[in-house]
């Protein structure tokens, strides 16, 4: 745990170097291609490679480390092995590719592949899109995105380029939204579910929706069987599994609940004439309807996390709009705080089955285990 805590503090205290300027700048350089660039902008891209070099190592070097480490060499055993495997087409490929290259099963490449393209697709949505860089990439870490992405790496491969496609969703280049998803599709399928409900949060609501909204939040209870029959037509794997039990978060709710009356509270000011807001505000109010109303739905966290995760830009963009300068700053300690408190009740379990990135271990201080071993 503590070399998370100091990788944490370590990258976050980097990340208060990086500015992202607005005014005119006071130095400015010519490079090679003729283009101008500024003295901000130098250090801005040496913290990031900083940032990103520090949080891959980590990631990179870890060995069995992850809820679902073990499970995924089975994978890539499997998918050489030309047998069955219940994963998407883009990851077996990539298996195949880098095993190739490799000339054995070299399972510590492709997690350190995931590593790699999974921090710099985050680090590049978060510096594109953030309006307050530092109090976004703090919320990152806190919520333990990086943590989580140990496991499910072809998961939040794909939340990383979910967050990256919100730009295309404003501007409605649907294209090149559609085909960032479709090729992210091919590593985890479920990021399919994003296009009906980004194109959603998208929309400009009104309010006479609030009530055929609600009869569909209601019919939720009513016609689970229905809703279930289309899920595994959609998502076959999941049929005559533990994962039909359903379940949903509580500190989930909780978190969207906040969000949603801190928005309301400053709607007018902050999220009423604002596209970019007004999707995340969408996209909480949708990710706190699933987890209330459907519970029901095979992990219904992995699609909840794809609107979650808009709250690491929309909670710095609602203090950014705050005008009262003591409630501003009232209510990013209190965000800050909570956040913290994230961070500490994830880390406490952090050894726990469902989670297991703890303890940490690395193929540089020891030889390597049997992995395949651990999963028979």
């Amino acid at each position: 745990m503590i070399l998370y805590l100091l990788v944490t503090v370590t990258v976050v205290a980097l990340a208060t170097l990086v500015k992202k300027q607005t005014n005119a700048p006071s130095h400015v350089f010519v490079g090679h291609s003729g283009k101008q660039i500024t003295r901000q902008q130098m250090l801005n891209g040496a913290v990031l490679s900083a940032v990103a070099v520090i949080l891959f190592g980590v990631a990179a070097c870890r060995l069995n480390v992850g809820n679902d480490y073990a499970k995924y060499v089975e994978f890539m055993h499997l998918v050489v092995s030309d047998a069955y495997v219940p994963t998407e087409a883009g990851f077996n490929w990539l298996v195949r590719i880098l095993y190739g290259i490799s000339g054995f099963e070299n399972y510590l490449l492709v997690f350190a592949f995931f590593a790699l393209a999974t921090i710099v697709i985050f680090l590049g949505a978060i510096y594109k899109q953030s309006t307050n860089f530092i109090f976004t990439f703090f919320l990152f870490m806190a919520f333990a995105y990086y943590f989580q992405a140990f496991s499910t790496v072809r998961y939040y491969l794909a939340v990383a380029l979910a967050i990256y496609s919100i730009p295309y969703v404003l501007r409605r280049e649907w294209v090149k939204f559609l085909m960032i998803i479709l090729l992210g599709a091919t590593f985890h399928k479920s990021l399919l579910v994003v296009i009906p409900l980004y194109f959603l949060a998208s929309l400009n609501w009104k309010k006479w929706t609030v009530l055929p909204v609600a009869l569909v939040c209601v019919s939720f209870f009513f016609f689970q069987e229905f809703y279930l029959r289309v899920l595994v037509f959609l998502y076959p794997t999941y049929e005559n599994t533990e994962y039909l039990d359903g379940g949903t978060s509580f500190i989930n709710i909780l978190r969207c609940a906040a969000v949603l009356v801190l928005s309301l509270r400053y709607y007018r000011q902050t999220v009423k004439d604002d596209p970019r807001n007004r999707f995340y505000f969408y996209c909480n109010a949708g990710a706190l309807i699933l987890y209330t109303c459907c519970s029901f739905i095979p992990v219904i966290s992995r699609i909840g996390y794809y609107l979650t995760v808009t709250h690491i830009f929309f909670l710095p963009a609602l203090t950014d709009g705050i005008r009262n300068d003591k409630l501003k700053r009232l209510f990013t300690w209190g965000i800050m705080a909570a956040g913290i408190l994230y961070f500490a009740m994830y880390m406490l379990r952090a050894g726990e089955d469902g989670v297991r990135i703890l303890p940490y271990q690395t193929f540089l201080f020891h030889d390597m285990p049997p992995i395949l071993s651990d999963v028979n």
